[in-house]
Order: C-alpha cells, then structure tokens, then sequence
C-alpha cells in the first residue's frame, strides 16, 4: 500500500512517496522516491501566461486551490485579455464573488466561446497517474496532503481569519500538531475539504502544522524540544511562519508573508515573539496575519533554541538566538520534503495516540 505525501506550497509541491517495501520495513527510509514539482497553483499560472501570448481567453473551472495565479491572472486582464470563472473556481482568490468581478473577471458557470477552459484544484488523479507511470512508479492506495487554508471569509480579512484559526486552536485545543491533520476538516476550512476530496479522502492538514511536525521528525530536535522550548521557523517561498514548541505541543503561533520582513525585522519580531511581547495589532500592522503566545509551563524558559526550516531559509543565515547559532535542519534528509516527511511523523502520531 503505497502512501503518497505532499506538502503543496506557492511555489512547489513537496512530494514524497513511500512505497510498500518501506512501509513494511524492507526497504530504508532513504529509498523513497521524492519530487519537488512546480506547485499547481504555478502550473495554473504558466496556462493563463499561454493563453495571454496567444490573445485567448480564459475561463477557471474546478476546485478551491492556492491563489498563487493571481499575478498571472492580473497581467493577463491588464494585457487587454478576457477572463472567467465558475464561482466554485473563483474561491481560489476571493471568498467574494464581488472582488473577483471588480478585477474583470466575468463570474460564470459555462466556458464562454473563444475561451479557454482551465482547470483549478491542488491535486489531479490523471496528472498524477501519469506522471507515476512514466517513472515506473506505483500508484499510492492512499494520500495525505496540506496546504495552506484562510478559511472562508467573504467580508474579507483573510490575514486576521485565518489567524483566529491558530487561536481557537492553541486556546480551545490540546496544541498538539498532528491534531491539525483531520480526517474530516472543521467547515471553515474550505480549501482542505477541497482538496480532501480531490484525494479520495485521505488526511489533509496545514502546512504550518507539516512544517513543525517535520521538525519534530528529526530525533535531535524532538529530544531538545523536550528539555526546553525550541522555535520552529519555516522560511516558505510567500509565508514565514514560527512555532514555540515544548513537549510535543505547540505554545505559540507568529505567521507573516516573506517578501514583507527583511532579515532585522524578522529577528525582532521572533525576540519579541519568543518573550511574549509582539502584539497581534503590531504584527497585523506591517502586513502580517498574528502572534499569539501562551503562558509555557517554566522548564521551556523563552524558546531561545532556534531551528530553521523553509526554501527561503537563508534569510535567518548565521542568526544566533541565546548565545547559540541557529540550526539548518534537514527532516529525513532532505529540508524540502519537511512538510512532507512532516504528514508521515504525524500520520504515526495520530495512529499512536489512538493505539
């Protein structure tokens, strides 16, 4: 029983598969094919581009996915070109018919003629198929996935909503990280129920929780984590995203976009964050989604421990926090596959837990 993981970003998809001569303990770990792909949001991107050079039209069908077409969709209609969407495709970009319509884009369920048709969604059976085939690869019986969800929001406020997302879970949960991989997605979370049923079903989660259980799938640091406090930093290619992290559980959530911090400002924000002292107004204010903090039990003291995930990880290069330089992780291996090796450690957690 093959098991296909992928940890689906802006930029790539993350991929790892684990076939049965591994899952049974046959084969090592290290054997596992991996693919780091161009996400399908980019690959969306490339067709609108096409279409733009050819002076077609576009008309987006299919599922809620990452928004990561937007520029190419905004050049296309700058360009002069016509552009279309159903409304189920359109929540890709906005929980708001209304804000796609004020961009141009004409909402509507049938491809209008002259159009082409474009398929939206964060996982495809066929392309996958295909692509496992001309690898001579197996087809997995089950796949787990994340990406990462605002929620669903249609007044607008994605940045603040998908923070209040982090805090009922930190708050209202145990803040344990594979208790953010469902097997049925709470409603809110609408590009997770989408992209559970492109998989047939399987577990999906966020990618912040994939990248913090990636970091606790290196032995070193799930033993450091349970001596003291640790921050998880992933460094992706649109989002930074940290986590205070003490025996197993998660006391603290920090989340902003890449482009927006420089390396002095994201070091600021992490000592404060680490301390306690970094408002959400403040956060929110420089363009990020938050910073929630919750009282640590004392022997995890202010998280001075700082481990370093993510494409765009040379941003925190030669960093020292409490005296220590700052760790480079590579999960399994390999620091792409994190998130992926990430949905594995908590797929075994999970099946631990209700053992």
């Amino acid at each position: 029983m093959a098991l296909l993981l992928l940890d689906i970003g802006s930029g790539t998809q993350d991929v790892l598969l684990v076939p049965d001569e591994v899952l049974d303990g046959r084969w090592p770990l290290e054997n596992c094919p991996k693919f780091v792909l161009p996400s399908p949001a980019q690959q969306v991107a490339r067709q609108i581009r096409a279409c733009t050079v050819a002076g077609q039209g576009v008309h987006l069908h299919g599922e809620i996915m990452g928004g990561g077409f937007f520029r190419a969709l905004k050049a296309h209609l700058a360009a002069g070109m016509p552009a279309s969407s159903t409304s189920r495709a359109g929540l890709s970009l906005f929980d708001n018919p209304a804000f796609l319509e004020s961009m141009g884009v004409t909402v509507q369920e049938q491809c209008p003629a002259g159009h082409v048709p474009i398929w939206t969604g964060d996982f495809s059976w066929p392309w996958w198929q295909g692509w496992l085939a001309m690898a001579g690869l197996p087809m997995p019986a089950m796949v787990a996935a994340a990406v990462q969800d605002h929620g669903h929001h249609p007044d607008g406020g994605n940045r603040l909503g998908r923070f209040r997302l982090w805090e009922t879970f930190l708050q209202q949960g145990q803040g344990r990280p594979e208790a953010l991989l469902f097997e049925t997605p709470p409603r809110e979370y609408t590009r997770l129920a989408a992209l559970q049923g492109c998989i047939a079903g399987g577990l999906v989660g966020d990618t912040g929780a994939a990248a913090v259980l990636g970091a606790l799938f290196d032995p070193a640091i799930e033993a450091l984590q349970r001596e003291a406090g640790v921050c998880v930093v992933n460094c992706g290619n649109s989002h930074l995203i940290a986590f205070l992290v003490h025996g197993g559980r998660i006391w603290g959530v920090y989340e902003h976009h890449t482009g927006m911090r420089s390396r002095e400002e994201l070091l600021a924000d992490l000592d404060q964050f680490r301390r306690g002292t970094l408002a959400q107004a403040q956060v929110h204010a420089s363009g990020g989604h938050g910073s929630l903090r919750l009282e640590p039990p004392a022997a995890a003291g202010t998280f001075d421990r700082l481990v370093v995930l993510g494409p765009q990880r040379s941003l925190l290069a030669g960093s020292e926090e409490g005296g220590a330089a700052a760790q480079f992780i590579a999960p399994g291996g390999d620091m792409m596959l994190a998130g992926a090796f990430g949905l594995l450690h908590g797929q075994r957690l999970r099946g631990a837990a209700t053992a």
